[in-house]
């Protein structure tokens, strides 16, 4: 029984994936809020920020993602931003 405990955790754990928006280049066009609403959304300077669940620390701009179901999502809203201000680290 113990076996099967931790093998279930096992699968279930995702290893958080970084994002991050250059706010000085975000030109707040809402490709990546369209494309991933669960992780951008629109703040309130007209630019992206990373949705408050996912945020580390005090900065809209940055945030660690544990959702691994999310990940291509996320990745192809940053290939997709026009002034390539958001980027995806794992």
């Amino acid at each position: 029984m113990r076996k099967a405990i931790w093998l279930s955790l096992a699968v279930s754990y995702m290893a958080p994936f970084k994002v991050k928006i250059n706010a000085e280049t975000c030109i707040g066009c809402g490709v990546c809020v369209s494309m991933a609403p669960d992780v951008f959304e629109m703040g309130e300077e007209g630019k992206s920020v990373i949705v408050e669940k996912w945020r580390t620390g005090d900065s809209p701009y940055e945030g660690e993602v544990t959702d691994e179901g999310l990940k291509d999502t996320v990745k192809t809203a940053a290939d997709s931003c026009p002034t390539n201000s958001i980027t995806v680290e794992e």
